[in-house]
């Protein structure tokens, strides 16, 4: 009859003679192998922007919220610090302190959040002007004031070691509302609105909003116009180039109005003019700016056919202009100055269809 094998007795956790426990020695990482399974930080991200409609997209797919008028930024929270990056690059954190402050306290997480440095007016809408006077830069190419700007967070492209711009925008809204979903300091959410587009739209126009923006539940963040985001604005807002002024009749030191241009291809179109919605103050800092952008060229930069005395510019400086509609001949119909566009927001210039005044981004 064989024998049964017996048990084997389990070893002693210490050593019978209570000597210490010693661990195993760690090998040397093999160089060919990734030493951690992070994703690095992007250095600066291309921020996703949203195609212009005139009518909202209808369906479940589409997750809504209000247009907010400012600056885009992205908010990079690293171990050596914070920078909020314009949409040009650049870092404006010493111009947006209440931001950069806010920033600072959601660490020491690492992430990288979008949205739009605005300022709001006594009913919680953002007002552009405000925040061009709050930087300084009224009437000026360039301000250097800092400005007590709050942020809009509506996106989040990377937290803690993981890039999330692969990742489907419902699960990117998710994780930037647990992180600031009762935040009340200089970084906010933008809320999530569940109605109908149509009648957002409409409630946003009673509440003289700029409009609401849909962004595409299941798509990644894709930097560009792509489509995955779109806007409907109830006023139309938009960046001109500068081409030329005319002169005032009653002040030597002011004009009568600017001329405006937007790209058709390559080439710059006449799109009219505007004349209203300028302080006193940011006339005279326009003109003054102006007169050192003189056009010396004999032909001006545009085609231009009117009967009126221009002086024509070199068409560097950027206007945003808030207007009606356009006119059958393409030119701005009701239009009224909002500020002047730094060259560091990177401001988007209007274009329009070789065949038309509809803007290319729709």
């Amino acid at each position: 009859m064989a024998k049964r094998a017996r048990p084997s007795r389990p070893k002693p956790l210490l050593h019978e003679d209570g000597g210490p426990i010693k661990s195993r020695p760690v090998r040397k990482r093999n160089p060919a192998q990734p030493a951690l399974p992070f994703d690095p930080m992007p250095t600066r991200v291309e921020p996703a922007l949203a195609q212009l409609r005139k009518v909202p997209p209808s369906g479940s797919d589409w997750s809504w919220e209000i247009k907010w008028d400012g600056y885009r930024v992205h908010v990079h929270i690293e171990p050596s610090g914070v920078r909020v990056l314009t949409k040009g690059g650049y870092n404006w954190s010493h111009r947006f302190p209440l931001i950069t402050e806010a920033a600072k306290a959601l660490g020491p997480a690492t992430m990288i959040l979008d949205g739009e440095a605005v300022v709001l007016d006594e009913h919680g809408r953002s007002d552009f002007t405000a925040l061009q006077k709050s930087l300084g830069a009224e009437g000026r190419r360039s301000g250097s004031k800092a400005s007590p700007a709050i942020m809009m967070a509506f996106d989040i492209l990377y937290l803690d070691g993981h890039d999330l711009r692969k990742v489907e925008y419902r699960t990117r809204r998710h994780l930037l509302e647990d992180i600031l979903l009762n935040a009340e300091g200089a970084i906010r959410l933008s809320e999530s609105i569940d109605a109908d587009p149509v009648t957002l739209l409409e409630h946003a126009r009673q509440f003289e909003l700029e409009g609401i923006v849909g962004k595409h539940r299941d798509k990644p963040y894709r930097s560009g116009r792509m489509g995955d985001w779109v806007k409907c604005k109830c006023v139309q807002s938009e960046a001109f180039l500068i081409v030329g002024y005319e002169p005032s009749t009653s002040s030597r030191e002011g004009f009568a109005s600017l001329l405006l241009a937007a790209y058709n291809g390559t080439d710059l179109q006449y799109v009219g003019s505007v004349g209203t919605g300028f302080t006193e103050r940011a006339a005279l800092n326009l003109r003054k700016l102006m007169d050192k952008l003189t056009w010396k060229r004999k032909a001006p930069p545009v085609t231009y056919s009117g009967r009126r005395r221009v002086t024509w510019l070199q068409p560097t400086l950027i206007a945003e202009v808030e207007y009606l509609a356009w006119t059958s001949d393409g030119k701005l119909r009701h239009s009224a100055y909002k500020g002047l566009r730094e060259p560091q927001d990177n401001a988007d210039v209007y274009r329009v269809a070789p065949n038309g005044n509809e803007n290319l981004e729709t």
